[in-house]
């Protein structure tokens, strides 16, 4: 077992990987940027260093300024959470060439699946269900064209390094494919350095279910069931919830079985998730693969009783995934809505600034994960996520009924927050009944400006 572990981020996660390694008595570094000296994970981790100024270029995304704390506090191993460095190869590939050990899989799998035009591929090759669209990189709009011709409209244009909704556009007739490729084609440059793009076949009122897998280096993988990720906005997530109302148990063991057998093919070797779209009619299709922990991982824990983090570490140092894992099932329902510094009513407009009083939520079944306190500011140069909270119920009308209790307690005051949007969406007919897909926000809660398409 590691005996020093850097945590290359900052806010809830960093927090929630300091309690993991606390538990399992491993001493913490946290980094910081001058933005962040006076937040939470700098005070409860056992050493800090500085790493630059506050934008994330000078700090948290600074690859030398990193592994130069690593190296002056002997850290042996570094976990990135997510975000920042989670996803980024080169930097896993300069971690192992310094001899520190990335808490992730491998800088060649990372490559892979982070190309979405080759993970899709790779998953066709395993026998995983993918969305009919292009094999590989569309060259330019004439063969988008071509491709689209053959499958059908609507199609939607990807960036292959995209993420978060970047390099994305959604065309439902021909003669507008010329300029959405353009268009798509320069977003993507600009956002990830490589303007390559695909393309699939798009579905219109579709749900996102994602499953969580845990693999090891000694090439067992196992699922832990599968999140309902479809209340979003602009493709970011809003509320996760684990089981799916929409999956049923035979649904389940499939789709559980199909992302296995994905991860299995490039040797998964770390906490990961295979995101999957689930048409209307109750088919499902390989979407894209996270090489990293999940912001919404909680929920998962909830109902399986079983510490991601800590399994993330333990199968980084060498040990196999739980070995008891027959003996792990679903327990109840979970819920968690992400708490954001920003304004729903007005476009959703970042709140940053200082949080004048607080009060979180407890009680039976109620978590919350948040790096915020009384009288911290909310720095604005980085995601507005101020907190997560997860609710656990014996069903998941009982997990609801506690999340609406849990929120009325929960106070943030100097800030605007998406507290009241969250009771809104709880309160709602068809969110209570299962029955929505990524459309709703657009649909139920902002029809003028809150659609993800």
């Amino acid at each position: 077992m590691f005996k020093k572990i850097l945590i290359a981020n900052r806010g809830e996660i960093a927090l929630r990987i300091i309690r993991a390694c606390k538990e399992l008595g491993i001493s913490t570094v946290a980094v910081y940027s001058e933005a962040d000296v006076h937040s939470l994970h700098v005070r409860f981790a056992d050493e800090a260093v500085c790493i630059g100024a506050p934008p994330s270029h000078k700090s948290y995304l600074n690859i030398p300024h990193i592994i130069s704390a690593a190296e002056i506090t002997n850290a042996d191993a570094i976990h990135p959470g997510y975000g920042f460095m989670a996803e980024n190869a080169h930097f896993a590939e300069i971690c192992r060439s310094c001899g520190i050990q990335f808490i992730g899989p491998t800088p060649e799998v990372i490559t892979q699946m982070g190309d979405k035009a080759v993970a899709k591929d790779t998953m066709r090759d395993a026998g995983v269900p993918v969305i009919p669209g292009s094999e590989g990189v569309v060259a330019n709009s004439k063969q988008a064209l071509e491709i689209a011709a053959r499958i059908g409209y609507p199609v939607i244009i990807k960036a292959v390094a995209g993420g978060g909704g970047r390099g994305m556009r959604v065309v439902r007739v021909p003669e507008n494919l010329p300029n959405a490729f353009s268009a798509a084609t320069t977003e993507a440059q600009a956002a990830f350095s490589n303007p390559d793009l695909y393309l699939e076949k798009y579905f219109e009122n579709p749900r996102h279910i994602e499953v969580q897998i845990l693999g090891d280096s000694h090439g067992n993988v196992i699922a832990l069931g599968e999140r309902e990720c479809s209340i979003q906005r602009k493709h970011q997530k809003l509320i996760e919830e684990s089981p799916s109302p929409a999956v049923s148990a035979k649904m389940r063991k499939e789709m559980s079985a199909a992302a296995v057998k994905g991860a299995k093919r490039v040797r998964y070797n770390s906490a990961g998730t295979i995101e999957f779209l689930l048409d209307e009619n109750g088919k499902f299709y390989f979407m894209e693969m996270n090489t990293r922990i999940q912001v919404e991982h909680p929920v998962t824990e909830m109902v399986f009783a079983l510490d991601l983090i800590e399994e993330q570490i333990r199968v980084a140092a060498g040990g196999r995934v739980p070995v008891n894992f027959k003996y792990y099932k679903m327990r109840g329902h979970a819920i968690e809505c992400r708490i954001n510094a920003e304004d729903p009513d007005k476009e959703f407009r970042p709140s940053p600034g200082k949080i004048t009083s607080l009060h979180i939520p407890g009680g039976l079944g109620v978590r919350v994960d948040t790096h915020a306190y009384a009288q911290y500011n909310i720095p604005a140069n980085y995601d507005s996520l101020i907190a997560k909270i997860i609710c656990h119920g014996g069903n998941r009308e009982e997990a609801i009924v506690r999340m609406q209790r849990a929120l009325d307690e929960f106070i943030i005051e100097g800030v605007a927050t998406t507290i009241p949007m969250h009771k809104r969406i709880l309160a709602e007919e068809n969110f209570r009944k299962g029955q929505f897909n990524t459309n709703y926000i657009g649909k139920y809660i902002f029809k003028n400006n809150g659609g993800t398409s």
